[in-house]
């Protein structure tokens, strides 16, 4: 069966318009004869979007009873015996009702996708899995109901929903977004004008980064090489010394001159003519490059021209920035043309900036000894070198001969021979030499011009020259075999450097890996698959042919290896010792990956067992003072018998009474921490009126409208809770707002709705709690700024935030603007109960 298409509309935040596009497009197809229906759609109460809905086809949802409450989502199996043409699913990211087949709703898009039904969907990019952290910075508020990149990545279309953040405001303002009760707080907050840009501009970023993926891989399939100048950038190549930062800071101005213009610093470590790049010039230059917003990137080849236009090609550049060579004019007749010469010839459309640095020019030096002699290039060189400087140092030598200079010929052709080799390696080497014996032989052993010898001992002399001038070119070569093999450790070394570097700069160890091998040796793709399937990380393109690479990668800890799979091209011998090298590190990356697994479960053993610690504490202090107390009045009412007046009959009675019940709260306490900790709480969901439950808090508390105003919605919903542990939340945290309240100031009750969540604000105007200690206000035995043991274990927010948690919500501490501590009791809200089987708490 042929897939069904998705179709994804993208927000940057709630009320931009997106259902309402997918209900308008829902309604123009359904104009057009096609089989449209709604799967679900969440309008919010927004009347304009309900009002659209209206007159098309709509499946039923589910209803799910959860924990004694009625909740309803989208019906999966409804919608997929119904088998419309395309289906309109609301909110991608959402997570759905306990007992449903699916546990997200991506989830069941992906089985209306297998069974081929067109899908439209929408998503804000809050919700996208890779930009949680960004938008929590951004925003201050973290996303629970995330989808994965690739769901999204992997849609036929995405359609961004864009809507100026001043207008965005307007709506909400003008109640069309939220009710009224919620507009205020919602433009101090989420809504703020800095947060809406921030987050149209990251919704529009990561589409066109998706925009852009999407065309290399369309270049890809369709073999283009050629770039397409979508979006400029600029490529500049680091030769390793200090002139890198002239050519940053220039490629950084040019791709400044255009809107989204990236740079890219990439140096090429090779053992073929690349001098040996100046580490400590290098990680300057590459912290340069990442304040200027770029990336640096290090790839390995044989011919660094090459290299860099295959780089540049690879992620469509439009640019390069190369510096003038540093050879003189002397060296460059020389030599040959130098790497900005190479380039420029085999950039094709990309355009190339030849930049002028200070060490332009440099002084002249020989060619590199040390460098690749064994290349194609440096043996021709070597090949002419002998062909012209052989009939010149005859010429030369022949217009000076005489019986007494044999011996300065012999060692002129001697150097010669020299020279050749430590340009072009044995071969040009021996050549030169079996050619100086011939032209020794003929123009300077007599008889001159003739290839015979008078002499017999100069034939031993001739002989003994082309072996000395064959061992030279010998031990030279090998001079040179040992100084590329060194580069290329080298080069090596300084990329497992360049690797070891990201992931000590935060990045994760093991797609930095697979990141920096696929980049630096030119592959295609590359991914590391675990021993059960499961793809750890990948970079670059998708397997194609079926040609791929497979490198064991061995766990140390005895685990099933996994195995590194690499495509492109077929690697040489010195790349898999590299890649030997990286499947190391991998396998050291696994083992910390699974020791750091180990290390969060024992973390929360030895949590666990600190709490239990802190029992035994608990047992052995607080609760002894009121056990003896209970113990001492007890028994005195039995010592005295009749003899007690009824004044201390009454006061040991009262003491007795007031010990025991203090005694039954703190065990009490004491169990149910001890069920939040081990996860066993037992919760009991149901309909909730919000009120009612508060203003049983309040008496319980004692507390009247001289010490807590209420500011309670008469509108809000009833919450999915449990009655009696809400109770118990709002005691203890009311409890606390009253006790650290300055003496001249009420604490505030409010309650108010956003979206599918309610929310009870608890406000106190006292000292306010640190940022940094606001975790240990959670920890079981803990009383901050309180070492009265009246007060009680310390367990009164610890057993607030687990009874919370156990009823799906969150117990979360804000700052109160002018000084204090707002306590933040968040709920989802019970809907689909009807008004009249609504309980009363």
């Amino acid at each position: 069966m042929k897939r069904g298409k998705l179709r994804v509309l993208l927000g940057a935040a709630p009320g931009v318009g997106k259902t309402y596009e997918m209900l308008e497009e829902g309604r123009r197809l359904a104009e057009d004869g096609r089989d449209v229906a709604i799967a679900v759609v969440e309008t919010h109460g927004r009347a304009a979007t309900a009002a659209l809905a209206e007159g098309l086809p709509v499946v039923p949802r589910a209803t799910v009873s959860h924990r004694g409450v009625e909740l309803t989502d989208m019906d999966l199996e409804g919608v997929l015996a119904r088998h419309p043409e395309i289906a309109l699913v609301d909110e991608l990211a959402h997570t759905n009702a306990p007992g449903l087949p699916h546990h997200k709703r991506w989830q069941d898009v992906d089985a209306l996708l297998d069974a081929g039904i067109d899908v439209i969907t929408t998503v804000n990019v809050q919700h996208i899995e890779s930009l949680g952290d960004v938008v929590e910075k951004i925003t201050g508020v973290a996303q629970q109901e995330t989808v994965p990149d690739a769901v999204v990545r992997a849609a036929d279309q995405v359609e961004v929903i864009d809507l100026s953040p001043q207008s965005l405001r307007d709506r909400l303002s003008a109640g069309l977004v939220y009710p009224a009760e919620r507009i205020d707080a919602a433009l101090s907050n989420y809504f703020r004008l800095g947060n809406l840009t921030a987050l149209r501009e990251l919704a529009l970023l990561w589409l066109a980064d998706e925009v852009d993926s999407a065309l290399k891989s369309y270049r890809a399939e369709h073999g283009i090489e050629g770039a397409w100048q979508a979006r400029e950038r600029v490529v500049v190549a680091l030769p390793g010394g200090s002139e890198g930062e002239t050519l940053l800071r220039r490629g950084a101005r040019i791709a400044a001159r255009s809107a989204g213009g990236e740079l890219l610093a990439v140096h090429v470590s090779s053992q073929d003519g690349l001098r040996s790049g100046d580490p400590s010039a290098l990680a300057e230059q590459r912290r340069l490059v990442e304040s200027l917003g770029g990336t640096y990137h290090q790839v390995v080849g044989d011919d660094v021209s090459r290299a860099l236009v295959e780089f540049a090609r690879s992620v469509n550049a439009t640019q390069l920035v190369v510096g003038v060579s540093r050879r003189g004019r002397l060296m460059s007749a020389l030599t040959g043309p130098g790497i900005g010469a190479t380039v420029i010839r085999e950039s094709g459309d990309i355009d190339v900036h030849i930049v002028t640095h200070a060490a332009a020019g440099d002084r002249f030096r020989l060619p590199r000894m040390t460098g690749g002699a064994l290349s194609v290039k440096r043996r021709a060189l070597g090949f002419l070198l002998a062909i012209v400087g052989g009939p010149l140092l005859t010429w030369l030598l022949v217009s000076i001969r005489n019986e007494d200079t044999i011996t300065s010929d012999v060692l002129a052709y001697q150097l010669l021979v020299v020279l050749v080799s430590l340009v072009g390696g044995i071969w040009p080497a021996v050549f030169a030499a079996v050619m100086s014996g011939l032209t020794l032989n003929f123009f300077f052993v007599q008889p001159y011009y003739t290839v015979s010898v008078a002499d017999p001992r100069n034939v031993w002399a001739l002989i003994l020259y082309v072996v000395i001038a064959v061992l030279v070119s010998f031990i030279v070569d090998r001079a040179a075999r040992a100084a590329r093999a060194a580069r290329r450790a080298e080069a090596e070394a300084e990329l497992l450097a360049n690797v070891a570097g990201s992931v000590l700069r935060g990045e994760s160890a093991v797609p930095a890996l697979i990141s920096r091998t696929r980049e630096s040796l030119g592959l295609a793709g590359v991914r590391l698959v675990d021993a059960d399937g499961t793809v750890v990380a990948t970079d670059g393109e998708p397997l194609r042919d079926g040609r791929y690479e497979a490198v064991t990668v061995a766990r140390r800890n005895g685990g099933p290896p996994a195995m590194l799979e690499l495509h492109g091209h077929d690697l040489d011998a010195s790349e898999r010792r590299l890649i030997d090298a990286v499947a190391a590190q991998l396998s050291a990356a696994l083992e910390h990956s699974d020791l750091t697994a180990t290390a969060r479960t024992a973390g929360v053993l030895a949590e666990t067992d600190q709490v239990r610690s802190a029992l035994l504490s608990a047992v052995s202090h607080d609760l002894r003072r009121p056990l003896a107390a209970a113990v001492a009045a007890v028994g005195g009412l039995r010592a005295a018998g009749a003899n007690l007046s009824p004044e201390d009959r009454t006061e040991l009675i009262a003491t007795a009474d007031e010990s025991l019940a203090t005694l039954s709260a703190l065990v009490t306490d004491l169990l149910d921490v001890s069920r939040v900790q081990a996860g066993v709480l037992a919760v009991s969901l149901q309909s909730v009126d919000t009120p009612g439950v508060v203003l049983a808090a309040l008496d319980e508390l004692g507390a009247g409208p001289d010490g807590v105003e209420l500011a309670l919605d008469p509108d809000l919903p009833p919450v999915a809770a449990d009655p009696v542990l809400l109770q118990r939340v709002l005691v203890n945290v009311l409890a606390n707002a009253v006790r650290h309240a300055p003496a001249a100031s009420r604490v505030r009750v409010a309650t108010s709705r956003l979206g599918g969540t309610a929310e009870i604000r608890i406000v106190d105007h006292g000292s306010g709690v640190p940022p940094e200690r606001r975790d240990d206000m959670f920890a079981p035995f803990q009383r901050l700024g309180d070492t009265d043991n009246t007060a009680g274990l310390g367990l009164g927010l610890a057993l607030s935030k687990g009874f919370t948690e156990g009823m799906g919500g969150t117990l979360t501490p804000e700052d109160t603007p002018g000084g204090g501590l707002t306590m933040v009791i968040a709920l989802p809200v019970a809907e689909s109960v009807p008004a009249d089987e609504r309980p009363l708490a």
